[in-house]
């Protein structure tokens, strides 16, 4: 039975964009439809699917009768989740999260502070379940429910912040908590300290405490920076 043409579609995507974006094939230069088509394994049809979001993000360009080319670093959409799982794939890895993490630095204790006045009795909740939850399997080193649960928080604390424009980070934040999980840079048991900074953000948006959120916020990306500096 051959394989689905959305599953193929994905897998070309996955593979052009991570050669792309890994450097396998660099700014200006041209590859054709059917060359692409020969190399993966699939038909034209499949190829032009993959190149059409591809253009999408900003990562290439395609003309008939010449062909895909690749365009400069200034033109891609670097927030795109899907772009920067692919950095983190590749051999810039260390350089795409030194950058999303200053990035973060920008953002998330912004929105922890917007998060004291704005957020609702509900996203509270939410905020004290997923430390909750991080708390109990960061205890039994169960990485992939503690990544989950990460998510979690800090996704509900970006839309808690009340600013559309904040909340639409939540997908770059979770491929940079997901990229360090899969790549092994996360510790096989969670910093306490790392938690325990989660649940005073936590607590203080519940309090209405714009500044002690913040704050709290700031370290948890400190945290972040000391335990990435570690792995280097």
């Amino acid at each position: 039975m051959s394989e689905p043409r959305e599953s193929l579609h994905g897998d070309v995507l996955d593979q052009l964009g991570l050669l792309v974006t890994g450097g396998g094939l660099t700014a200006g230069q041209t590859v054709l439809t059917e060359e692409l088509g020969t190399r993966f394994g699939v038909s034209r049809t499949v190829v032009r699917e993959a190149v059409r979001v591809l253009e999408s993000m900003g990562l290439v360009t395609s003309r008939r009768r010449v062909g895909v080319t690749v365009a400069p670093r200034s033109q891609w959409q670097v927030h795109d989740p899907r772009v920067i799982r692919w950095r983190l794939d590749g051999p810039g890895r260390e350089e795409q999260l030194r950058t999303l993490t200053e990035l973060r630095g920008g953002v998330e204790p912004v929105a922890a502070r917007l998060a004291a006045t704005h957020a609702t009795p509900q996203q509270c909740g939410e905020l004290t379940r997923a430390v909750m939850d991080m708390a109990v399997h960061g205890r039994a080193g169960a990485l992939e429910p503690y990544l989950e649960a990460d998510v979690r928080f800090h996704s509900t604390l970006l839309a808690a912040s009340g600013n559309e424009m904040l909340a639409a980070f939540s997908g770059m934040v979770a491929e940079v908590l997901a990229g360090r999980t899969r790549h092994d840079l996360m510790p096989s048991r969670p910093e306490p300290a790392a938690i325990r900074l989660h649940a005073d953000v936590a607590e203080a948006v519940q309090a209405g405490d714009a500044a002690a959120a913040e704050t709290a916020m700031r370290g948890i990306l400190a945290e972040v920076d000391d335990a990435m500096q570690r792995t280097d």
